[in-house]
């Protein structure tokens, strides 16, 4: 079963949601004033754009809490639920209940990493999860509970979501989860939720990055080696060696070179 992700909801107008509560905080008008120079278009869209845009950069986030999305998520497996609702802050999960929710006729969907694909055992699963599907029936045949017979079922069987998230806590999930380290079907749900952000609030959307992006730290931070092995590494510097290059720098050692000379140290 496929992996499918639909933006359901939204808040309407984002920009100005995210304008309203910045300039709550920086400005001695009242929100209704805002409202009306707004309303007659004394402040435009590309004002408020500007605006939103420079207070990202100082790292102010609970005004993003009032931008919230909400989406429907089917097609993902069990193991990645394990991980998904560990973001507990921000966002509101409903899922499929194994409890209410009978599979019938000793079927039930499932999803099989390209790796076990790969690797030739695709078919082997299938067989042990017929044995488990025809076992799940037995038993619920023999009057065992929905809730108990779960028990046999794999980590791979599918399930679905509706969540609602605020635009915050969205920023977390895809710093953590677009990263290369991040468990492939984790990266896949948060690119198709991140491709359905641009689709409605391009602006948004595209800071929608792994922590290493350039619209986020724009370093990586994780492990030396991990880094190294990373197919965007390159591209991206280790915090160690932005650290090494400004300590460089503050004893002098780097006072003779020029900029094309810290750009090749920085990607080295």
């Amino acid at each position: 079963m496929p992996i499918e992700v639909t933006l359901i909801d939204h808040t309407k107008d984002p920009i100005r949601a995210l304008y309203m509560a910045y300039r709550v905080c920086y400005s001695a008008l009242t929100p209704e004033q805002v409202l009306a120079r707004i309303a007659d278009e004394r402040i435009s869209h590309e004002k408020m754009l500007e605006f939103v845009e420079a207070r990202l950069q100082t790292g102010h986030m609970s005004p993003l809490e009032q931008v919230v999305f909400e989406f429907g998520i089917s097609g993902v497996s069990r193991a990645f639920s394990h991980q998904f609702v560990r973001h507990r802050i921000g966002i509101s999960f409903e899922q499929q209940s194994q409890r209410y929710v009978t599979y019938q006729g000793g079927e039930f969907p499932y999803s099989v990493p390209r790796t076990v694909q790969q690797a030739g055992l695709a078919d082997d699963m299938a067989a042990l999860f017929a044995e488990a599907g025809a076992l799940y029936e037995k038993m619920v045949a023999a009057g065992v509970p929905a809730e108990d017979a779960r028990f046999l079922l794999p980590n791979a069987t599918n399930t679905n979501f509706k969540i609602t998230v605020n635009f915050a806590a969205l920023l977390h999930i895809a710093d953590l989860r677009l990263c290369t380290r991040a468990q492939w079907e984790f990266r896949k749900v948060v690119s198709l939720m991140r491709a359905a952000v641009v689709r409605v609030a391009p602006e948004l959307g595209r800071t929608l990055q792994p922590k290493c992006g350039e619209r986020r730290m724009g370093y990586c931070d994780e492990d030396y080696d991990a880094w190294e092995a990373c197919p965007i590494g390159r591209k991206r510097p280790h915090k160690s060696d932005l650290f090494n290059l400004y300590n460089a720098y503050r004893r002098g050692e780097l006072a003779d070179l020029d900029a094309a000379d810290m750009e090749l140290i920085a990607s080295e």
